[in-house]
């Protein structure tokens, strides 16, 4: 719609262009339906883009789309996940993904416990019934990190998460000696921000950047708000996310002072 409107053409114009009704185009720019290269290069040309890489970073959003909903995962069989579905099916197909969390353990490195307090708590269920089935999926969700070609996972964690009592003491104690485990695999890359690094550029929120391999691939940007899961997929803000990311990185306590100070507060529990 964006390149569309720069462009100074009309939905008709382009339906025109691609011999459709201006219907499908409004589906496709509004993301109800799966684009097809063809239409893409189709609709580049007539909107005027020239930029190859621009060009091929919108073929391989377009293919990934269409992965994602072709995707009949194990998710599917966990209604309770919600809106984390986009998310969980996102990781399947990823490479790699690094996250910074300064309220909470991230979903795919939460025990069982951990994971149902934060169910429990955050206040999101109406039938207490659903909350172990969104358990059981976080747990699925795991197997993601193992196995031939195991997502690579590069976590940052800000120290107030390792103090924050969730469940109870020994709950905490638990989640604090899984994420030393965890920690010790060889795609997973663990550091805690500590509070005394004082003001950081991950202030503002926490967020996750999920990437792909192929050529063109563009990073996905999410971040889970307290009113919907916001997800960023131009390259502009890929690029501004993975530059915040190394900052907040270089800020953070390296792997080895990061688990002697998890192994630390996880004694004081």
């Amino acid at each position: 719609m964006q390149l569309r409107d720069a462009a100074g053409k009309t939905q008709q114009e382009a339906a025109q262009v691609l011999s459709a009704t201006a219907t499908k185009v409004v589906k496709m720019e509004r993301g109800w339906v799966p684009v097809r290269d063809p239409d893409i290069q189709a609709l580049c040309t007539f909107y005027g883009l020239e930029d190859t890489e621009a060009v091929s970073a919108l073929l391989s959003l377009a293919r990934l789309d269409r992965e994602r909903r072709k995707a009949k995962g194990w998710w599917n069989d966990y209604p309770a996940l919600r809106d984390m579905m986009e998310c969980v099916a996102l990781e399947d197909v990823a490479s790699s993904v690094r996250t910074w969390q300064q309220a909470v353990v991230p979903g795919v490195l939460q025990t069982a416990d951990y994971a149902r307090a934060v169910a429990m708590g955050n206040g999101a269920w109406e039938d207490p019934a659903e909350v172990e089935p969104f358990v059981e999926s976080r747990m699925a969700r795991q197997g993601r990190l193992v196995g031939e070609s195991p997502l690579q996972l590069r976590a940052v964690l800000h120290e107030s998460v390792l103090r924050q009592l969730v469940g109870d003491r020994t709950v905490m104690r638990a989640q604090l000696g899984h994420l030393l485990e965890q920690a010790e695999r060889p795609n997973i890359r663990l550091q805690v921000l500590p509070s005394s690094a004082g003001a950081h550029p991950g202030m503002n929120c926490s967020f996750s950047i999920v990437s792909f391999d192929g050529p063109g691939a563009v990073d996905v940007v999410h971040m889970d708000t307290s009113s919907a899961n916001v997800w960023l997929e131009s390259e502009s803000d890929a690029m501004h996310h993975r530059v915040i990311f190394d900052r907040i990185t270089r800020c953070g306590l390296a792997q080895h002072s990061s688990a002697a100070l998890i192994a630390s507060i996880r004694k004081e529990m």
